[in-house]
């Protein structure tokens, strides 16, 4: 089987700097694992994670203004590395898949 991880890059558009300390869920098939960003805004999940649905929670308290959390439902269909960076500003997010 080929292993299946997951990353993210948290960053405050508004004052263009990392997001640290940013808890992060992730939940694959009957596993959660979960993390914080490090300084840099960073956070890594080590496979193997199966394929297929994952929910992918960022808890944002205290980081924005409106959001207090953001869950990203994905579908990891293919074996590699996803790298999903969130975007944070005051009022909104944005996110991607990076590489």
């Amino acid at each position: 089987m080929n292993a299946i991880s997951v990353s993210t890059h948290v960053l405050h558009l508004g004052t263009g700097r990392p997001a640290a300390g940013i808890e992060v869920e992730l939940v694959a098939g009957d596993e959660l694992v979960s993390g914080r960003t490090d300084v840099d805004g960073r956070l890594r999940f080590e496979g193997p994670l199966p394929r297929g649905p994952v929910r992918m929670t960022f808890s944002l308290q205290g980081q924005s203004e409106l959001f207090r959390s953001v869950t990203l439902d994905l579908d990891l269909d293919a074996a590699g590395h996803h790298h999903i960076p969130l975007l944070l500003s005051p009022y909104g997010v944005t996110t991607y898949r990076g590489s």
